[in-house]
Formats: C-alpha cells, sequence, structure tokens
C-alpha cells in the first residue's frame, strides 16, 4: 500500500483504527532500527518507539501532506530519540554541550557481552566510533549510511539545509576514520 492511498484511509475516521495499525506494520521495524541505531539500547528503544507511534496517533489530525508520510514519521522518531538521549544525560548529570558518549559506550559494550549486538571487530569499532560523534550528527551519519536515505529527505526530517548536512556527514565521515585509524 503506497502511502497516499495510507494517508487517505487514515484522514477516513471510521478506517482511521484499521489504517494505523497498517501504518505501524509498514513502519515499525523501520523506525525501531533507526530509533535503536541513536538509542543503543532495545528496551529504550521499544520505550521510544512506543512514544513515536503514540504521538504519530495524536498528529494524525495536523499531518497536511505537504510532507511525505515517511519523512514526517521519521521526524518525530528523530525527535524522541534526541529528546531520550537528552533526557537520559540530565538524569545522569552530564552536561548536553559535553556530548559525553560514556553511557551509551557502556550499554554497547553491555550488548555485544550478553549477544544483543553482533558482528566483527570492525563493526563494533565503527558502533564505538559513531558513539564518539555528537547526536545529530551521528543521525545524518546513520540516515545517508545504512538507510541510504536521500539528502532531501533527511533535510525535511532534520529542518537543516541539504548542504549543513553534506557537510555534517562529511565531517562524521573524517572522525570516524580519525577514531578507527587511532584504534588499529
Amino acid at each position: 500500500m503506497s502511502d497516499q492511498e495510507l494517508v487517505n484511509l487514515l484522514l477516513d475516521p471510521a478506517k482511521r483504527q484499521n489504517a494505523f495499525e497498517l501504518l505501524i506494520k509498514k513502519y515499525q521495524q523501520k523506525i525501531y532500527w533507526h530509533i535503536r541505531k541513536m538509542v543503543i539500547d532495545h528496551d529504550d528503544a521499544d520505550d521510544v518507539i512506543q512514544e513515536t507511534f503514540i504521538k504519530v496517533w495524536q498528529g494524525l489530525n495536523n499531518f497536511r501532506g505537504d510532507a511525505q508520510l515517511y519523512t514526517w514519521i521519521y521526524r518525530i522518531a528523530t525527535n524522541e530519540s534526541l529528546n531520550f538521549l537528552q533526557k537520559k544525560r540530565r538524569q545522569n548529570h552530564v552536561p548536553i554541550e559535553n556530548e559525553d558518549s560514556t553511557d551509551l559506550l557502556n550499554t554497547l559494550e553491555s550488548s555485544i557481552s550478553h549477544g544483543y549486538i553482533s558482528g566483527d571487530e570492525i563493526q563494533v569499532k565503527l558502533q564505538k566510533a559513531l558513539l564518539q560523534l555528537p547526536d545529530k550528527q551521528r543521525l545524518v551519519f546513520n540516515m545517508k549510511y545504512y538507510e541510504d536515505m536521500k539528502y532531501e529527505d533527511i533535510a525535511e526530517i532534520t529542518g537543516t539545509s541539504v548542504g549543513a548536512l553534506k557537510a555534517s556527514y562529511h565531517l562524521a565521515v573524517k572522525k570516524i576514520e580519525e577514531f578507527l585509524n587511532n584504534e588499529s
């Protein structure tokens, strides 16, 4: 089912509940992994995805259709992920401007040791390198590298210009390369 067909069903009050279930089926896994790459922990990702779909449901009446459905959902998921990370830092008394990734690194290490995350050595190093990036830079890298999104779609999701996104992605790649070279 196309997003436009789904939107038409969502706008019909008699079909909204069923259409929302179809929307969840269509996007749940993609959105879960988008969030999981940001928050690292499975339980945290489950909490954030639940909040995301609650916000999607609550915002259906305000969805104007000037954005694509999937970019609108990704934007909500992105904002929920960033808000979750800020809240977690405040709870752990980590200054937001510090961009400290120790907690996320510990979560990654725990996930690896418990077998929740698998991968060869280079994948683990890449994940550690990603956690050294500021949240928004990591977000841009994940969407471009892992999800192969177009810069225009990322711009719509993040509310950032294409030029700024390209610069952010380039800086992220440089930082990752530097981290990986220092790890060798």
